[in-house]
């Protein structure tokens, strides 16, 4: 199983995403935040699959249902789940990653 720690900043409602192998095909997504557009979306999303990885924005489930449940545009925990789905199915190392403001 692999587990991501979101904090989507400002908002300050973090998620937790897991994300586990089902089978040679799927993996079951949960996320767990006190944000309910972003539990809204991992209702909608509960499983993937390691093509899912490889969509386009406008094709990718996560990324389409997001736009449904989401109003916040620039929440990163669409890119969250799919960054543990990539390590989950052996696509990618489990590397942190992170939008850092600096002042000039």
């Amino acid at each position: 199983m692999t587990r991501v720690r979101i904090n989507p900043g400002a908002c300050g409602l973090p998620a937790v995403v897991e994300i586990e192998k089902k089978d040679a095909k799927t993996y079951v997504l949960r996320v767990t935040s006190e944000c309910p557009m972003v539990e809204k979306l991992g209702a909608e999303v509960s499983e993937l699959t390691m093509m899912d990885a490889f969509k386009r924005f406008q094709d990718n489930p996560v990324y389409s249902k997001g736009a449904a449940c989401l109003k916040h545009v620039a929440c990163p925990v669409p890119s969250g789940i799919l960054k543990a789905l990539e390590v989950e199915a052996g696509l990618n190392v489990p590397k942190d990653a992170s939008i850092v403001f600096e002042k000039e």
